[in-house]
This record gives C-alpha cells, sequence and structure tokens, in this order.
C-alpha cells in the first residue's frame, strides 16, 4: 500500500487529538500519546490541555492523585507520565535492555548489577507503605555501609541509580511535599497498577499503541523512543515480526514502515490538513518520531527545535510540519517562523494562542511574529 507524508501527518494529528480536538480526559490523552515527558510539570499540563477542546485546569494533578496515572522514569530515562494499568509494559521492554548491567554504566555510576540488585531490594522495603522525600530515602539508605558509596549519586536530581529500579516496578515519583520531590512504590500509590508484564507479552501492547499514534514507524524508530537503541536489534525486529497479520508494512514515498492493519484504510483515506496548531515544549509530536524525523522537522530547522541541554521548544505546527517555535512572556506569544516557512494565517495564530491562554490559565494573550 502507498500513502503520502502528507496522509501520514494529517493521520498523526487525528490520532494525538491534535486536529481535530476532542473531550478526551488526561489519562486517555496520556494513554494515546504513549506516556507524556514530565521532566517539567507544567509542559505536561499543557500538553493534555492544548489536546482538549475545553482544556481541564490540573488534569494531570487530579489524575495523578486519583492513580489513573503515574509519574516515573521511563523511555530513554526521562520521566514521563504513564497511565497506571499499562505502566508496567512500557517499563518491562524497557528493563528488558538492561543496561545497567553494561561495563559503562558502572564506570560511569559506580554501581554493580549486583549492588543495583541489592538497592532495590532495600528500596522496596523503605517504601513499603511510605511515601519518602529524596533525603529521607537517600539518608536512610546511606545508613546501610553497602550504599555509603553511592549517596552522591543517589542525591543526584538525574536519579540514575533509581531509574534501574523504576524500570523494574519498584520505585516511582510520588506527590510533592513542599514542592519537593517525593517516592513511593508504584503499587502502593494506584489501584490500576499491574505488575511488570513479560517483555514477550508486553511487546505487542506498546507496538500496539506506538504505531497506534506514530505509525508508519519502523523497529529502529520504535527501539529510538523507547531506549534510545539499547536493545538488539534482532530483538525488537523479533517483536515486530512475532506480532504477524496484526501489522501491515506500508510505502511512504519509497520509505516502508509498519502500521495496525487495522488503521490502514483509515490512513490511506485521510486527506492531508492544512490546520496551524501551537504545541508545548517537551511535546510528544515530534519526541514520538524523534526530531530527526525530517518529515516532521525540517533537518536544517532541527537545532531550533531540539536545543541545548535535552530542551525541546514549544512549536508552530502547519499542516503537520513544524514551521516554527514560539514562547511565552508575560502576556505576549512571540512566533519565530522559520525563514522558508508560509507564514500561516493571523487569525490561526490568533485562535491558537487563544488556547494556549486558556490552557495555561490566563486571561489571553497577544501575538508578535517575528
Amino acid at each position: 500500500m502507498k500513502i503520502t507524508r502528507e496522509q501520514v501527518l494529517a493521520w498523526r494529528l487525528r490520532r494525538q487529538f491534535v486536529d481535530p480536538r476532542g473531550e478526551a480526559s488526561a489519562g486517555e490523552i496520556v494513554g494515546r500519546l504513549c506516556g507524556v515527558q514530565a521532566q517539567v510539570a507544567s509542559a505536561a499540563e499543557l500538553a493534555v490541555g492544548l489536546r482538549q477542546r475545553t482544556p481541564e485546569a490540573d488534569a494531570v494533578t487530579r489524575a495523578l492523585a486519583d492513580g489513573t496515572l503515574v509519574k516515573t522514569w521511563a523511555m530513554r530515562g526521562t520521566l514521563h507520565l504513564l497511565p497506571a494499568e499499562v505502566a508496567g509494559a512500557y517499563l518491562s521492554l524497557i528493563a528488558a535492555a538492561r543496561i545497567w548491567v553494561k561495563p559503562a554504566w558502572k564506570r560511569a555510576f559506580g554501581a554493580s548489577p549486583e549492588e543495583i540488585d541489592a538497592l532495590g531490594e532495600a528500596v522496596s522495603a523503605l517504601l513499603d507503605g511510605a511515601v519518602l522525600t529524596r533525603d529521607e530515602l537517600v539518608r536512610r539508605l546511606a545508613e546501610d555501609r553497602r550504599f555509603a558509596a553511592m549517596e552522591e549519586h543517589l542525591r543526584s536530581s538525574w536519579g540514575m541509580l533509581f531509574k534501574p529500579l523504576a524500570w523494574q516496578g519498584i520505585i516511582c515519583h510520588g506527590p510533592k511535599q513542599g514542592g519537593k520531590a517525593t517516592f513511593a512504590r508504584p503499587a502502593s500509590l494506584s489501584p490500576r497498577w499491574r505488575d511488570l508484564p513479560d517483555p514477550e507479552e508486553a511487546a505487542p501492547i506498546v507496538i500496539s499503541a506506538y504505531l497506534g499514534a506514530y505509525g508508519p514507524a519502523t523497529p529502529e524508530t520504535f527501539d529510538g523512543w523507547l531506549a534510545s537503541h539499547s536493545h538488539r536489534k534482532t530483538t525488537v525486529r523479533r517483536w515486530f515480526a512475532d506480532m504477524g497479520d496484526r501489522l501491515i508494512e506500508v510505502d511512504v514515498e519509497g520509505a516502508t514502515g509498519y502500521v495496525l492493519t487495522e488503521h490502514a484504510d483509515e490512513l490511506a483515506r485521510c486527506e492531508p490538513s492544512a490546520s496551524v496548531r501551537l504545541l508545548g515544549s517537551f511535546d510528544q509530536y515530534v519526541l514520538g518520531p524523534g526530531t530527526k524525523d525530517t518529515w516532521v522537522v525540517p533537518a536544517e530547522h532541527r537545532a531550533k527545535v531540539s536545543r541545548t541541554a535535552g530542551w525541546i521548544s514549544p512549536i508552530v505546527v502547519v499542516g503537520g510540519r513544524v514551521a516554527g517555535t514560539w514562547e511565552l512572556d508575560k502576556d505576549t506569544l512571540a512566533v519565530s517562523l522559520f525563514p522558508d516557512a508560509e507564514r500561516p494565517p493571523m487569525d490561526a495564530l490568533e485562535a491558537e494562542a487563544a488556547h494556549v491562554a486558556q490552557a495555561s490559565g490566563l486571561s489571553e494573550v497577544k501575538v508578535r511574529v517575528a
């Protein structure tokens, strides 16, 4: 089956609640997007709000409080929101790469695989029925001579020694206490939490979800999104192959990728989009396929989107392609279009700015185009 890039982008916009927006809840949006990056809490709230026709204030905060969502280190080692019911499947696949057993991990973070296992047992015991701040958890761990030498890494906000435990479902982020991060066991925080399934059982769950939002995609693209290419290529290709006729390979202007068979006809019928949308920083629309996907982000402008220190800019999306970036300064939304991008209609930008204001809890914002 042959389709065009414009059809792919229009289909992704629809599947990701970008165009059109709908009435989906925070949990439904996070589920459809295969998680929402939550390194910056306000960016996660905005990602959800901008996909709702009528943004719900604090929708993410409430979904975390009632256990619909969990916040944990997940894809590519970054903090994500995940639906509690399926979070274990995502974590199972990430854990299957077992990057903490590689020599480079010990050289960088000073912990052997055996020490990580011991740390996991200790953390699980300390968090049994408890929610602890980082300082409380680390102080108790450091009292054990087995972990005293790890204290500096354990106190780091990067959480590198806690990430393998998160991927094994031992630890996740809890509700903040006075602005301080806390940690808990996901099974204690959410009644919807399910234990981690075997990776072979988890693979079709996660692949189906990913292709349902970011397809067509290759196994390599999937692994780049999931774990920064940490798995063996043969393993990921086998996961795809084992799905059999649930997947179909399509041709997109000479490039091939997989979609779910159930979505093939819908994709083939999709009409190109001319919509104008403003999406926030660290948005899944670009993180899902990756900022190196030139269908979405023009290669010559990638540095404006994927900036230093891992920052992903708020983006202007026209017809499914990133056409510029934007920033909000008090009551002014400043749009910086790429030099070769066609200027969108001003009324469309103003309508989008109004939606950003609504999702951000502001009364109104003015638009300035650079």
